[in-house]
């Protein structure tokens, strides 16, 4: 399983939050059941004689200050020009941290209810600095406006409900009980707990932040704050942070394009670029993106790459669009091709169709577990089966169309790769016959399926292509690879349509990858839906077929700027790194600052009730 995709994983913990009113209904609910909770378990020290007028007093000290608090926060942040946070969001976080506050006063209270002691006071300290540290690191880390800035609106949250106890007390207690001394106490406890907190936070956070700047000159904040955005909303503003760290390469795109009687019928990519990272950022929608470039039918197919070429900006595709149609100009067509063939060698599985004075090579290491072919290995394989079959191109397709979560990229020193360098040593050029050729194709978006199913917004392409009497399908997923065994069953079922051979393939779009799945392979749901899918298109592209010419083409692309072979491999390191020595830091920073904090706030009881 490639790290990009594993890092990508870390998106199942982004869920979509509840509406605004079904928060709000959760605070009031909340905050009342946690007085009358809080009245049954220790009602000697609680702020009422009276179980209903508990839990009313609580949803006015917790309730309606939370309430309050989701509305300041978003605003606040919006004025500030903050990101994320929009009204759902801010009023979530108000109900989180009420919780984590109620849970603090209900465990005081059976603290109290067994020791005899009065710690409501002290415990709702407690519970306002926790809250208040909690509500900063979310509000620094998500909506760009800054430690200082986060830090004051954290502060909206724990002052409303400290100010309405107050006044709830004064109202309804003896006045005199506030004492200066008491008063002061109050505010020292409060504002120190806040200031050792608020310090463990940014040492953890400065701690965990520093190998992404010194190493890649990125903002980890920066980086996380755009990442939720671009999952919340679709923004792009992620491809900015890419490009400081984009480096520009040279790779290679290949082509085969058949012509009908009225133009280009069909055009059939493989481009040695990859289609990532995640959701529609970068190059992830290449596919679907680069196809709709053309006025014909196109299939972009999965090229030999890695996460290292993956494009930092949607821009770039326009690259690889300038150079296929550069290359559609200089092609030469014939009617000639052979028929589709099939060869193995150990774990690698190959079928070579030749088109005039190029060739096609589907490659799959089906039915084990596979990911991405590197470029270089890719390109190995076009220069030896150049070599071998003598064609001027040679495009290699990784079909991608096996995956176990444990699959791994086929890079240089892999056994696969000799497995299929010796598969290319097999083919039989020299006794392949050309005749004439036919082409029919169908596009169908699926409809009834989307991400959730793994489909991406290019849905099925089918290509169907007739040499000889002979009938190959062509079948290209919009897909980030597919479950493996599903590539064995699509294969069964079409067996008795009017074909002789079919391969499936997908894009490797990294679109459907902002679900909770860091990868979401076609197959895992609905297969019999999918298979219905391919039986209709196989079908309307054999109607579809009509006599054509063929042409293939290689061009190179010069200055794509990509993540970069090293820029990727550390950025994935340096994130898993971070999360691993965070998993260690943030406990110990914490939970060594809570403690001090308890100490701290409990270490003399203070006596506001009773």
């Amino acid at each position: 399983m490639s790290s990009m995709s594993s890092v990508a994983g870390l998106s199942k913990y982004i869920k979509t939050l509840p509406r605004t009113r079904t928060s709000m209904i959760l605070i009031v609910v909340l905050s009342f059941l946690t007085g009358i909770i809080y009245y049954l378990i220790n009602s000697s020290y609680s702020l009422s004689n009276n179980l209903f007028l508990e839990g009313c007093c609580t949803f006015m000290i917790f309730g309606v200050s939370s309430i309050l608090s989701g509305s300041l926060n978003q605003y606040g942040v919006k004025v500030l020009h903050g990101i994320n946070l929009k009204i759902k969001h801010s009023m979530f976080l108000s109900l989180t941290s009420m919780f984590f506050l109620c849970f603090v006063l209900i465990c005081a209270g059976a603290i109290s209810s067994i020791f005899h002691m009065d710690l409501y006071a002290n415990s709702l300290l407690f519970g306002c600095v926790i809250i208040y540290g909690f509500n900063t690191l979310v509000l620094w880390s998500t909506t760009k406006i800054g430690f200082t800035k986060s830090a004051i609106i954290g502060l909206i949250q724990p002052i409303l409900i400290l100010s309405m106890l107050v006044l709830l007390l004064f109202l309804w207690s003896d006045p005199s009980v506030f004492t200066t001394p008491l008063i002061i106490s109050i505010i020292i406890k409060t504002v120190i707990g806040c200031i050792i907190f608020i310090l463990a936070i940014y040492a953890f956070i400065s701690i965990a932040a520093s190998p992404l700047e010194k190493n890649l000159n990125i903002g980890m904040l920066d980086l996380l704050s755009l990442f939720i955005m671009h999952m919340n909303e679709g923004s792009n503003l992620l491809e900015s942070t890419f490009a400081t760290m984009g480096e520009p390469i040279d790779t290679l795109v290949t082509f085969v394009s058949f012509k009908g009687a009225n133009g280009i019928k069909s055009l059939f990519i493989s481009p040695s670029v990859h289609p990532g990272p995640l959701g529609n950022i970068g190059g992830s929608n290449m596919p679907t993106i680069l196809a709709n470039k053309f006025d014909y039918f196109t299939m972009v197919a999965h090229g030999p790459s890695t996460h290292d070429f993956n494009p930092i900006s949607t821009s770039e595709i326009d690259k690889i669009e300038s150079c296929v149609k550069e290359g559609l100009d200089e092609i030469e067509y014939t009617k000639n091709a052979t028929k589709f063939k099939r060869y193995s060698h150990n774990a690698a599985n190959i079928g070579v169709q030749f088109f005039n004075k190029g060739m096609v090579i589907l490659s799959t290491l089906a039915p084990n577990g596979s990911d991405d072919i590197e470029f270089g290995v890719g390109l190995t394989m076009m220069t030896q089966s150049i070599s071998k079959c003598d064609v001027k191109d040679s495009v290699i397709v990784d079909c991608h169309n096996s995956f176990t979560p444990e699959s791994g990229e086929v890079l240089p020193g892999n056994p696969e790769v000799f497995d299929l360098i010796d598969v290319i040593d097999k083919i039989e050029s020299n006794n392949e016959k050309y005749e004439n050729i036919k082409v029919g194709c169908c596009h169908d978006k699926m409809e009834t399926l989307d991400k959730h199913e793994g489909i991406g917004e290019s849905g099925l392409k089918v290509m169907v292509i007739e040499v000889a009497s002979q009938r190959t399908a062509y079948v290209l997923f919009d897909s980030n690879n597919m479950e493996i065994g599903f590539r064995q069953e699509i294969i069964d079922a079409t067996k008795d349509l009017d074909i002789d051979e079919i391969e499936v393939m997908t894009t490797d779009t990294h679109t459907v990858n902002t679900l909770s799945r860091g990868y979401n392979p076609v197959g895992i749901e609905k297969r019999p839906e999918i298979t219905e899918y391919i039986i209709k298109s196989i079908k309307k592209a054999i109607d579809d077929l009509e006599d054509v010419e063929v042409g293939t083409g290689t061009k190179k692309i010069k200055n794509l700027y990509t993540f970069g072979p090293k820029n990727s491999t550390e950025l994935i390191s340096t994130i898993s790194s971070v999360v691993a020595v965070s998993k260690i830091i943030a406990p110990v920073l914490l939970i060594t600052a809570l403690f001090i904090i308890f100490i701290w706030i409990f270490y003399g009881n203070l006596h506001i009730i009773g």
